[in-house]
């Protein structure tokens, strides 16, 4: 089996790996295609140096296998099925998972290796074994869909933590890969509005053209959008949480999906907070009711349009060091990776 390795800066290897074997509640999933983050963005630039690592965890394929404890089984993949795989390592006994908060599961995750190399999902292969119970039927949802079932299981956890409501309205700052599943799921979960904030205008003319009610630039935002019910802010860059701030109405919440600098730190009135009874929370990653609620949306097909058009780029495995290179050095939404 072939996986690919980052061994340092912007130095790619596909390696020789033993073929996995499959436990008795888990199954084999041939890999059809991984999406490309920031993680991997992070490691092939050096601005993560974190050598040798075998990234890839937004994965999507064909099941091949299956234990022999979940073969059968009511609800359980089966061979042939496409799924889509969480390979997040969830504990179950931290005080975070026992709170149902598994998404923050105290226990480093990640694995390794057969040589000991460390495994950041290790999805840009031939094949990956998970649990059956993290592996999620998409139907005949394509491929490519399917392959973003952990970035809209992240954002299906965003939108839960955020209290959407069918008739909210909704502002979304960071037009690029995250800020669009914000807007593709907000819609589809009845917003009143959308509305998209970038520095970008091209990004922000294909917002538009996805559906967004109206689109500014940060500096525009409350002019164009007026007051809004809840606000994800998805690209953490400076001035982006004041800027969600001043566009909260009444009762409000802003919700910090994206990642800031470690070091940010800003001003936000306690006296505004209190009065006006806003909400700051944060969110991270994604958990099993999130899996279960993307994967039938994107089975559904209810997300199909808004999916297709967020595909930059497909490259075989045999060409990921393009595709790193690719998403990593071009404005992209998502560059998938998989098969030959």
């Amino acid at each position: 089996m072939r996986v690919a390795v980052v061994t340092a800066p912007e130095v790619v290897e596909l390696r020789a790996e033993p073929a996995p074997s499959v436990g008795p509640d888990e199954v084999l999933v041939e890999v059809g295609a991984c999406g490309l983050c920031t993680m991997e963005r992070r490691l092939y630039l050096g601005e993560k140096r974190f050598y040798p690592v075998a990234p890839g965890h937004e994965v999507a394929g064909r099941v091949a296998g299956v234990g022999d404890a979940v073969a059968g089984l009511a609800g359980s993949p089966r061979v042939g099925d496409t799924v889509t795989v969480d390979l997040l390592t969830r504990c179950g006994t931290c005080a975070s998972c026992r709170r149902g908060r598994s998404a923050l599961c105290k226990r480093p995750q990640g694995g390794a290796l057969s040589d000991g190399t460390v495994s950041f999902g290790a999805g840009l292969a031939d094949s990956v074994v998970v649990k059956a119970s993290q592996a999620y039927v998409t139907g005949r949802a394509p491929i490519e869909h399917a392959a973003m079932g952990e970035p809209v299981a992240c954002v299906v956890h965003s939108l839960r933590l955020g209290g959407l409501r069918a008739g909210d309205r909704v502002a979304v700052i960071g037009a690029g890969y995250m800020g669009r599943l914000h807007l593709a799921l907000a819609r589809q979960a009845g917003a009143e509005s959308v509305g998209m904030i970038d520095v970008s205008t091209g990004r922000l003319a294909e917002a538009e053209a996805a559906g967004a009610a109206w689109t500014a630039s940060p500096g525009e935002a409350v002019e164009r959008g007026g007051k809004q019910d809840l606000v994800f802010v998805t690209a953490g860059a400076p001035g982006a949480l004041e800027t969600a701030v001043s566009l909260c109405d009444d009762g409000g919440t802003v919700v910090l999906y994206g990642a800031f600098a470690k070091d940010l730190s800003v001003e936000v009135s306690p006296d505004a907070i209190h009065h006006h009874e806003l909400s700051i929370i944060g969110v991270y990653s994604q958990e099993p009711e999130d899996w279960r609620r993307a994967a039938a949306l994107i089975a559904s097909g209810v997300l199909a349009a808004d999916l297709d058009a967020l595909v930059t780029a497909r490259f075989a495995l045999d060409d990921v060091a393009e595709a790193l290179k690719l998403a990593a050095t071009t404005p992209v939404y998502r560059v998938l990776v998989g098969g030959r």
